[in-house]
């Protein structure tokens, strides 16, 4: 059981210095991720033999005044390297954000086209250029200055000043659809490319 208690400690012990040694970009990702995944097998190992010997290991590492915390958030309450951890929450973001830009798309092409398609009349054209103005807001890669906002959030203001029924001259119609090109052109060059 002492064996058993030795191993268990110094696997705890183990792994929170090669959390502070990672923290401190001691060492690379890869060679955490290989140690770590390492401590975290060896330690599910020992801790499923040791279930009714110690039933909480945090009680464990009190027990014995081990002072471990970044050990027992990654071995009890994470499961997995830091670097797993992180990926997955990028891999989300990164995802989000995909989302977010093929929304905007959709609602540059949705506002042009309607204007193509001589849908000029108020309560046509101002909530594509809403939802167009509300995607844009979303996407956190845009800076608050952004061409794109500021001109819908100009064309949503004038929009607002009229009436339901009431039209957009040919002027305002192509001035509005110039607008939406340059700015779908400005967003294009803005979003990062592939691979940065």
């Amino acid at each position: 059981m002492y064996e058993n208690f030795a191993e268990l400690y110094a696997i705890i012990k183990a792994t929170e210095k090669l959390e502070k040694a990672y923290v401190r970009d001691i060492i690379s990702s890869s060679e955490y991720e290989t140690e770590c995944q390492k401590l975290i097998a060896h330690f599910k190992t020992l801790a499923s033999t040791l279930k009714d010997t110690v039933p909480s290991i945090e009680r464990f590492a009190d027990t014995y005044k081990m002072d471990c915390p970044a050990a027992i958030n990654r071995l009890v309450t994470s499961g997995v390297p830091a670097t797993v951890e992180h990926r997955a929450a990028a891999a989300t973001s990164a995802t989000t954000s995909a989302a977010i830009v093929a929304e905007c798309v959709q609602n540059f092409i949705t506002a042009m086209d309607s204007l193509k398609l001589n849908m000029v009349a108020v309560d046509q054209v101002y909530p594509l250029l809403s939802d167009l103005s509300a995607s844009l807001n979303r996407l956190g890669i845009l800076p608050p200055d952004f061409e794109g906002k500021i001109k819908m959030k100009e064309w949503i203001s004038r929009l607002a000043r009229m009436g339901a029924a009431d039209e957009l001259t040919e002027q305002q119609a192509r001035q509005l659809h110039f607008d939406l090109e340059s700015s779908y052109n400005s967003f294009m060059a803005a979003l990062p490319n592939a691979g940065t």
